[in-house]
C-alpha cells in the first residue's frame, strides 16, 4: 500500500481510524483504502450514514454561530477530527475575527492535517490528545496560549463521546472538563443512538458490530445517557433533540431520514 504524501510516517495504514472513516463519510480525501472499506461495511447496514455525518456537521455550525452570537470567543473542539469546508474555525471567525480556535484529536492524521490547514491563522492551533485524559488537555501549552479558562470557552464534544466505552469514564471526563470552565461557557455535544434510526435496532447494530471489529467499539446510548453528559449545566432551548430540531435553519420535515440519528444539545455552565 503506497503512502500518501500528506501520511505522517508514525501512523499504521493497514488499520482503519474513526476520523479517516468519518472524512469519507463527508466526502474528504485525507483516508486510505483500508478506511474506505471499513466505511463500505458500515453502509451496508445504515446506508444513509453520510447524511447523518452531514447532519451532525450542520447542527455544530449552527451551534458556533450561537456561542459567537452570545459574545464567546474561545473555541475548544476535542474529537476534532480531519478539517474540512466550514469547520470551527472559519465558521466562528465569520462571526468573531479574532476567535481563537483549539482543536484536539488523537489521530496523528488529523492533527497533522490540522496543522497543515491553519498554518499561518493566528489564533488557532492543534493538539495530539485524548478526551479520557482531560487534563493533558488542559495542560497543553497550544491551548494555555491561545485557551483564557477564566473566560468563557465553548467545548465541543461533537461525535466523540459514542466512541468512550463506560469503562474509560466518559462522564468523568466530561465533569473534570466542565470544572475547569468559566460560568458561562458552553458545552456542544452530538451523541449516536439507536433512536431516530430509520431501521430496526437489530440492522444498526450490524453497523456497531463494524466498528467493535475494527477496535473503536461505538457506543450507542439512550437520549436519558446522553442527557446525563449536560449535568452542572443548565439546557439552551430546545434542550436535546435530534440534530435537525436543534435551531434549524430549514424546515426540519425536508430532512434526510438518516438526519434525525442522533441527539444534539448546548448546555452553559453557571
Amino acid at each position: 500500500m503506497e503512502r500518501p504524501a500528506w501520511a505522517p510516517r508514525s501512523i499504521d495504514i493497514s488499520v482503519p481510524s474513526v476520523s479517516r472513516i468519518y472524512d469519507y463519510y463527508l466526502g474528504g480525501s485525507h483516508n486510505f483504502e483500508v478506511d474506505r472499506e471499513a466505511a463500505r461495511k458500515v453502509m451496508e447496514f445504515l446506508p444513509g450514514l453520510p447524511k447523518t455525518m452531514q447532519a451532525n456537521r450542520a447542527f455544530m455550525r449552527r451551534a458556533v454561530r450561537f456561542a459567537a452570537g452570545e459574545g464567546i470567543t474561545q473555541f475548544l473542539d476535542i474529537g476534532s477530527g480531519i478539517p474540512t469546508f466550514g469547520n470551527v474555525h472559519e465558521v466562528a471567525r465569520a462571526a468573531v475575527p479574532d476567535a481563537r480556535v483549539v482543536y484536539v484529536d488523537h489521530d496523528p492524521v488529523a492533527v497533522a492535517h490540522s496543522q497543515a490547514v491553519l498554518e499561518g491563522i493566528e489564533g488557532t492551533d492543534a493538539v495530539a490528545a485524548d478526551l479520557r485524559k482531560p487534563q493533558e488537555i488542559l495542560a497543553s501549552p497550544e491551548l494555555e496560549r491561545l485557551i483564557d479558562l477564566n473566560r468563557p470557552v465553548a467545548l465541543l464534544l461533537v461525535a466523540i463521546l459514542h466512541f468512550v466505552e463506560d469503562a474509560d469514564d466518559p462522564y468523568g471526563a466530561v465533569a473534570e472538563l466542565r470544572e475547569a470552565l468559566a460560568p458561562g461557557s458552553l458545552l456542544i455535544l452530538t451523541h449516536a443512538s439507536y433512536e431516530g434510526i430509520p431501521l430496526p435496532a437489530e440492522r444498526a447494530e450490524g453497523a456497531v458490530d463494524v466498528y467493535k471489529d475494527i477496535r473503536n467499539p461505538l457506543i450507542m446510548r439512550s437520549r436519558e445517557e446522553i442527557a446525563r453528559f449536560f449535568e452542572g449545566y443548565d439546557m439552551v432551548e430546545p434542550g436535546l433533540v435530534q440534530m435537525p430540531h436543534w435551531r434549524p435553519d430549514s424546515a426540519p420535515e425536508d430532512e434526510d431520514p438518516y438526519a434525525f440519528s442522533g441527539f444534539a444539545g448546548v448546555g452553559r455552565t453557571a
